[in-house]
């Protein structure tokens, strides 16, 4: 499960409100409040993000609220991989019940915005396509990408508890 895109790169201690704004939260219909994730940081972020491009950021990326609607909105916009030096705990696994895989890289900072990936989280290697260089990361357990694969982790348990039966 390889996944190349164009890399969005992001400091530190970007937390859950920045991705997810309390006023996006107060639509009438909060699936659509995606168009307000990170307008604080980068206002252009959600209108020119595409999908398959590649969340990178330092450390303590998702801190602050664990509302599931920070990664959802990320899926939203178009990213389908996140970087980060470190995570907050509910953020972490919010993302993988999301089918987004968020990987621990500790070279974060050697990755310029716009510098186009190459990630395998199985094997824990991104490669950095622009800069001809090559990163280690933690690998992603297969019990994780699975659920990534299925869709997610309601997915997943669908299809899990479909075949038991």
């Amino acid at each position: 499960m390889i996944q190349k895109g164009k890399a969005w790169k992001f400091g530190a201690n970007i937390d859950t409100d920045l991705i997810a704004p309390i006023q996006a939260l107060k639509r009438e219909k909060p699936e659509e409040g995606y168009v307000h994730c990170l307008q604080d940081v980068d206002p252009d972020f959600a209108k020119n993000c595409r999908t398959g491009d590649i969340f990178v950021a330092e450390e303590n990326l998702g801190i602050g609220s664990s509302r599931e609607w920070a990664p959802h909105y990320l899926r939203l916009c178009g990213i389908r991989l996140l970087l980060a030096k470190s995570y907050a705990r509910i953020f972490y696994r919010n993302c993988f019940n999301l089918a987004l895989p968020a990987l621990v890289c500790a070279e974060t900072h050697r990755i310029s915005a716009g510098d186009e990936l190459e990630v395998d989280p199985l094997k824990g290697e991104v490669r950095n396509l622009t800069k001809g260089e090559s990163y280690t990361c933690d690998t992603v357990p297969e019990h994780l990408m699975r659920i990534v694969a299925d869709g997610g982790l309601l997915e997943h348990l669908k299809k899990k508890f479909k075949k038991a039966s």
